[in-house]
Parts: structure tokens; C-alpha cells; sequence
């Protein structure tokens, strides 16, 4: 008979509720026992999704880390916490799923590694991607050897025009002073897939980029602080009605899905709730006209690395009419092209016929992340009984966490190649 895991869930936003429902789907190996969130909306809405009583639920971080409530703790919460909270949990014991970005700083990085070595907790961090199906057969078809020694990778994150501007502007604004530099809060799954694929450290790292499309000066003539105010309400791609309010329409109206659920966060939406939301928050506002003064939020980014085994990659960041990541890996016998808005994986040898391969074949339905969400759920079981011993480890996560530290640190100064080690 398995053995069951009791986990306990620290922030209850999207991340922490896809979490607690994909185990709860799971009773014969966790059950969700315990939520905290200072938001005491968001635990009550998803104690309602997985039956959970009320009884189990905290609303203050410290009354909830005063004590172990459970086998695993799950955190979820602001960028800026995940540190200070991991290593309390690792005092109490806990092992842990930790979302990423962990830092943008190495020493606080290291900082849990020496922590882990004295308690000896497992810590998995949320690099999801590695366990989606797609990215999966990228890296098997790597290590197959047909494309024979890996050249050079071109990795572009083209981010969905809505979803940028809602998750990396609006929210920025709701949550600033908590939010890391946005190569790392958006791209750490890709800097991650490069330092994966690559199979070696990084050397060296230089980068550019800027906020140059979302600011005052571009903003359409006439613009309003609030998008419903606006003379652009309806044609305006980043109106905030057409966003959340005409696309949850069309969506056929889902009690309590994310991005929906970020802009009314009352059980369940409703169009008049979604109204309220968009008339009183940040969720509402012009992207060109928000207030944001933090230097390491921007709309676009380009990367370029140097590995230590000679691999070079460059990383784009982008928001696109066209979401999905597109990733070209170049060998010395053949290429490899990922293209999610295509749907397809093919790999062209040099001077032969491609195959093709298609994602959807690869996962069974529409699932977070192309089915990274429910697989490193799957695999966190392992890696509590053992069983599994190759996961995003702490040490191999700071890798690609200080390619992004010195990213960011090239691009405050002038593009500058800075060594990362």
C-alpha cells in the first residue's frame, strides 16, 4: 500500500491552488491538509474546491510556521518570501515544493543549500517545464545522439500580448516591492531548459533590453488611467474589458479560473464582480500609464551565454501576438525545432527527411505548463519515497537562478559581458 503525504499549501494564488488540486486528484499518495494565506479569500476559495475544513486554515505566516503540519510543505507565496519561508521550513523539518524564481540573489541561494545540507530536507523547485511532456523529448532526443555534438541553442519565450501585460505590468503593480527582475520571474523556466539542455556550467552572460513599448510617451492619444474611462475601451488589444471580461464571456464563463479569478477573486466570477475588479484595481489600469518605477521590470530581453563546454544560447524574451516558446537546438548532424504554437517537434538531420512529432500526441489533454504541472506533482511522489533521484535540485536550480542574476546585471550596465561563476 502507497503511503500517503500529508501537505501543507503556503499561498493560495494560482501556483499554490494548481498544486493543492492536482494532489487532491491524487488521495492514494497526498492529502492536503493545512492552507495558509494572508489573503483569507483565496484559502477559503480553495478550501471550498478540495473540501477542506475551515478549521485548517491560517490567515498569519508566522502562527502558521510556528509548528510542522504536515509531511510537505508546498510554497507558493510572493517571489521576495520564498527564502526566508523555505529555510524556516527546513528548521521545522519539512520537505518541500518550492516555486521559483527562489532569488535574485546567489548568496540567498546558497544560503538554503547550507541549510539543507544541515537538515538533510528534500527540496524540489518548481522548474515544471522540465517535466512537460514536449521538453522531455527535446532533451531525449539530445541525449540520443542524433544531433551529434550540440552547436548553439535559440530559445525565444514569446509571452501572450494579454498575459504579459497582466501578469509583468498590472500585477507588478499590485505586488511591487515582492516581484524579482523579470528575467527571472518570467524566463527562469527557459534559463533553465538552456542550462539543462547545454549540460554544462556558464561561463559568461551579457544581456539587453528595456520597459520601451509600455510607457507614458506611447500610450494612445487620449488614454485613460482606468481602461473603462478610456475612449480605446473597445478596440484597444490590452483593454481590460476585452481581457478579462469579453474573453471570460466567450470562455463560457468558468466559475473560478485563472486569469479571471486573479481580478475577482470571489467564489464564483461573476460579470459584475469581474466589473467591480477592473473599476478598483491595478487589474483595470492602462498598462502605458501604470506607475512602475522598480528599473528590473521590462517588456522585452534578449540573452546571450557562453557555456563552459562551448555551447553558446540566446535567450529572447518577447510579448507576442502568438503565444508558445519556440526552441531551435543546432548540432553538428542535425537540428531540433520546438515550436508550441505549432504544436510540433521536428528533428532535421542534415540532408535527410524530418520527423515530426506532435505535442498534443504527447499529453492526454490541455494541461498546465503542456503537462509540467501534474508531472513534477508525479514525480515529487518519487522523490519522497526515493525512488526518484534526478529532479531540480537547490544546487542544480542556482545555476541557471545565476545566469539570471548576471543577465540582469549586464543589462544595467550597458550590455556588459559579466562571468557568472
Amino acid at each position: 500500500m502507497n503511503k500517503v503525504y500529508t501537505v501543507a499549501i503556503l499561498g493560495c494564488g494560482n501556483r499554490g491552488s494548481v498544486y493543492a488540486k492536482l494532489m487532491n486528484e491524487q488521495p492514494d499518495r497526498f492529502k492536503v491538509v493545512a492552507l495558509c494565506d494572508t489573503k483569507p479569500i483565496q484559502a477559503e476559495n480553495l478550501a471550498k474546491f478540495i473540501n477542506l475544513d475551515s478549521n485548517n486554515l491560517f490567515f498569519n505566516t508566522e502562527e502558521f510556521l510556528a509548528e510542522k503540519r504536515a509531511d510537505v510543505l508546498v510554497i507558493a507565496t510572493y517571489d521576495k518570501d520564498h527564502v526566508k519561508q523555505c529555510l524556516r521550513a527546513m528548521e521545522l523539518g519539512y520537505d518541500i515544493l518550492l516555486e521559483k524564481p527562489i532569488s535574485d540573489s546567489a548568496d540567498e541561494v546558497r544560503s538554503l543549500l547550507d541549510m539543507q545540507k544541515k537538515t538533510n530536507c528534500k527540496v524540489a523547485v518548481c522548474h515544471v517545464l522540465r517535466y512537460a511532456p514536449a521538453f522531455v523529448l527535446l532533451d531525449d532526443i539530445i541525449k540520443s545522439g542524433v544531433l551529434g555534438k550540440l552547436i548553439a541553442i535559440d530559445h525565444t519565450e514569446r509571452v501572450a500580448y494579454w498575459h504579459f501585460v497582466q501578469a509583468y505590468l498590472r500585477l507588478h503593480v499590485i505586488q511591487q516591492g515582492n516581484l524579482h527582475p523579470t528575467i527571472l520571474a518570467k524566463c527562469c523556466h527557459d534559463l533553465d531548459l538552456i542550462q539543462h539542455y547545454a549540460g554544462a556550467k556558464c561561463k559568461n552572460v551579457s544581456s539587453i533590453g528595456e520597459r520601451g513599448c509600455f510607457t507614458k510617451e506611447n500610450a494612445p492619444e487620449g488614454a485613460t488611467e482606468f481602461c473603462l474611462d478610456c475612449k480605446h475601451v473597445e478596440t484597444c488589444p490590452y483593454s481590460a474589458k476585452k481581457v478579462y471580461v469579453d474573453k471570460w464571456i466567450k470562455s463560457g464563463k468558468p466559475e473560478f479560473v485563472w486569469p479571471y479569478n486573479k481580478v475577482s477573486q470571489k467564489f464564483p466570477t461573476t460579470e459584475e464582480n469581474l466589473y467591480e475588479g477592473i473599476r478598483t484595481t491595478a487589474f483595470g489600469k492602462c498598462p502605458y500609464l501604470l506607475e512602475i518605477d522598480d528599473p528590473h521590470t521590462v517588456d522585452h530581453q534578449f540573452v546571450q551565454m557562453l557555456f563552459e563546454n562551448g555551447v553558446v544560447a540566446n535567450l529572447k524574451m518577447i510579448f507576442s501576438a502568438k503565444h508558445g516558446r519556440l526552441v531551435t537546438l543546432y548540432g553538428e548532424l542535425a537540428d531540433a525545432i520546438l515550436d508550441e504554437n505549432q504544436g510540433t517537434i521536428e528533428v532535421v538531420p542534415h540532408g535527410k527527411e524530418k520527423t515530426v512529432y506532435k505535442i498534443s500526441d504527447l499529453i492526454s489533454a490541455a494541461q498546465g505548463h503542456g503537462g509540467g504541472d501534474g508531472g513534477i506533482v508525479n514525480e515529487l511522489y518519487g522523490i519522497l519515497t526515493g525512488e526518484c533521484t534526478e529532479y531540480t535540485t537547490l544546487e542544480e536550480s542556482l545555476e541557471s537562478h545565476l545566469i539570471g542574476i548576471a543577465a540582469e546585471e549586464s543589462r544595467l550596465n550597458g550590455n556588459k559581458t559579466i562571468p557568472v561563476h
